[in-house]
């Protein structure tokens, strides 16, 4: 028992020293990571392949070992503030996913890269976007991204960074520059509104007119077809001549007293001609036009 004890103390000992001594002499990779491995400072060697690597140097003190992860990175840089090319202070958001690939110079060519790719960022915004107007900054985004995109990877593959993708995906206005912005197209709309009154107006008076004009070329035209009508139905009348006779005596009688004609068709017994003649009413008489006809026969008149 005593021996047992003993055994476990050492046992308890012993595997964590020796746990360390091999921690102290393997250089473990994971998937999507490098290691770089310096000496005195100085970068030694690079370890890519995932796995344990056995490195008896690991234990020595000037010998150090640096973990940097190769997976795809993003950053999401917020409240950016560009003039455009009227002046309008736009601000946008910007998306930019990278990755590392060059462990070695991300490492140690810049001493804070994440703090230097904001500053190029808003440099390459300002400088690529300042030449825009608002409306194409709005609009044009994806093609945007894409030169975005190209002028910040010039910039970041010297630290080892390649930039996969940049977009904008927020674009906004100050406060106050919407306020005028949202004015000034309220007056537009007002001006193009009282255009498109206005010519409607116009167009319609136009059709009036041409409308009045050529219903009096219609009736002048139809006027003027009056007196052949007229002649053409006196030539057909004289191809009867009993009708043709009773038509000018008709026509001579309307020259008499042109606004009523009175014709007889002929009187009973007791209705003398003259006295037919005599009670022949006055436009307006209903009195004497009822006297007529219990009289004589009915009197047919043409107005």
């Amino acid at each position: 028992m005593k021996y047992f004890v003993l055994g476990a103390a050492i046992g308890a000992i012993l595997l964590p020293l020796i746990a360390w001594v091999v921690r102290s002499l393997i250089i473990q990779v994971q998937e999507n990571e490098a290691v770089l491995v310096t000496r005195f400072g100085k970068l030694d060697t690079t370890l890519t392949r995932p796995g344990l690597h056995f490195w008896p140097s690991r234990a020595l003190p000037w010998v150090e070992a640096i973990a940097v992860s190769l997976r795809r990175d993003f950053r999401l840089f917020r409240t950016i503030h560009v003039n455009d090319a009227r002046g309008t202070t736009v601000i946008i958001d910007l998306w930019i996913e990278f990755r590392v690939v060059d462990p070695a110079r991300a490492t140690f060519s810049v001493s804070d890269w994440d703090r230097s790719l904001q500053n190029i960022v808003a440099h390459s915004a300002t400088s690529i976007l300042g030449n825009r107007q608002f409306n194409e900054i709005l609009c044009d985004r994806n093609e945007l991204g894409q030169l975005l995109e190209h002028d910040i990877e010039q910039e970041t593959e010297r630290w080892g960074l390649a930039v996969d993708q940049v977009f904008i995906s927020k674009v906004s206005l100050l406060p106050e520059v919407s306020r005028q912005i949202f004015e000034t197209i309220a007056a537009r709309l007002e001006r193009a509104k009282a255009d498109i009154e206005e010519t409607g107006r116009l167009a319609v008076a136009e059709l009036d007119a041409k409308t009045e004009a050529k219903v009096a070329t219609l009736i002048a035209e139809a006027k003027a077809q009056y007196p052949l009508a007229i002649g053409r139905a006196l030539s057909r009348l004289q191809q009867k001549p009993a009708v043709y006779h009773a038509y000018e005596e008709l026509h001579r009688l309307a020259l008499l007293r042109p606004h009523r004609t009175v014709v007889f068709r002929g009187f009973d017994e007791n209705v003398r001609a003259i006295d037919a003649a005599m009670i022949h009413a006055t436009p307006g008489d209903s009195s004497a036009e009822e006297r007529k006809t219990e009289r004589g026969q009915p009197v047919r008149s043409t107005h």
